[in-house]
């Protein structure tokens, strides 16, 4: 017992200080069962795995490429709007003041006040030698040309993380299979180990790309249909909110939130109707949790689902260890491991978990 808890200590402390190595590795593997299909029915077809590898990957990046410049107006208009939504939701937030709050906010002050005096008697400064002349150092309070340089900086580093991303994505369908043939070969001498060994593995890799494609076909449903019902209601921007809706949509819990609270702001912003922002707020959740409850049972299989209170502890855990990109990553790590122990004797315990 006390092996395994010291061995899950240095497993969760090697997970949080390789992470700049490990997500870019999570995300290629992702990836690479995403477009794996499409590389294998070209290689069916006679096309060659290296050109049909490098045509999926041209085609993705010049989706991404071409969704990003056709959508660059649209980002740039939220963020020179974004000045005036602030001044606008300032003034719809103030709260009148009456003479009981006059009251209570002069006295209020009158006692911040006296303790700041309080404060600066307690830390008065020690007395300066004569012929020392004090000097206190005044840094600027805003420079633009610092945050335009790291701006700048996670751009470039950006790039190249997604550059090797793409490399690693390349080299993953251009081997195909060929890390499932060494397990094979080192399995055991015997026939039947190695069927087995076939077996567990052609089983994780079906129940992993489904789930993958599942998450895809999904979160893109539920992103064109938020967009199609935001254009309906004309509010601007609505293609962003349709695919901030479809990539948080992967997200459990969470993401929906984010989105439904992040549009209610700005739909309130843009129309200045309580009702109707309600309205399109409502519509919007309703499509994540139609697809959450209906869509995503049916294409899933039963094996593969997992029960809610483990989603999110995995959530919760994967947020902690890996921030940002953890919580993205956190459901399709956790349907691997539970692919993975349900097909191993010894971790099937752990899979019953995860399971519903």
């Amino acid at each position: 017992m006390a092996l395994t808890v010291i061995a899950v200590i240095g497993s969760v402390l090697v997970l949080q200080y390789a992470r700049p190595v490990l997500i870019p590795i999570v995300i290629g593997v992702l990836i690479s069962y995403v477009l794996g299909p499409g590389v294998d029915s070209l290689a069916r077809h006679g096309v060659p795995r290296w050109a049909g590898a490098v045509l999926v990957i041209a085609l993705l990046c010049g989706a991404l490429g071409f969704g990003a410049y056709k959508l660059a107006p649209q980002i740039l208009s939220i963020v020179q709007d974004m000045p005036t939504a602030a001044r606008r939701l300032m003034d719809r937030t103030k709260i009148s003041r009456s003479p009981a709050n006059d009251s209570a906010l002069e006295t209020m002050q009158r006692a911040a006040t006296e303790i700041d005096k309080a404060a600066a008697d307690a830390a008065e400064p020690t007395p300066t030698q004569k012929g020392v002349t004090r000097v206190q150092i005044v840094e600027p309070a805003f420079r633009a040309t610092d945050y335009l340089w790291a701006g700048g900086k996670n751009v470039v580093s950006f790039l190249g993380q997604f550059a090797m991303v793409m490399f690693l994505v390349f080299f993953l369908l251009l081997t195909g299979d060929l890390f499932k043939r060494k397990l094979v070969k080192i399995a055991g001498p015997t026939l039947t180990k190695k069927k087995i060994t076939v077996q567990i593995m052609d089983e994780i890799n079906q129940q992993i790309s489904g789930f993958l494609r599942v998450q895809v076909l999904t979160s893109a449903l539920v992103g064109v249909l938020t967009a199609i019902a935001l254009w309906y209601f004309g509010v601007r921007q609505y293609i962003i909110w349709g695919i901030l809706a479809g990539i948080f949509n992967s997200i459990p819990y969470l993401g929906p939130l984010i989105v439904t609270g992040g549009l209610g702001v700005v739909v309130f912003i843009q129309f200045d109707d309580l009702l109707k922002t309600a309205y399109i707020c409502g519509i919007t959740l309703a499509i994540t949790s139609l697809e959450g409850w209906l869509l995503t049972p049916a294409l899933m299989s039963r094996a593969a689902q997992m029960n809610p209170v483990a989603i999110f502890v995995g959530l919760l855990f994967w947020s902690w260890v890996w921030g940002v990109w953890g919580t993205i990553l956190a459901v399709p790590m956790m349907m691997t491991a539970k692919a993975i122990c349900d097909r191993i004797e010894d971790l099937q315990p752990v899979g019953e978990l995860l399971g519903e």
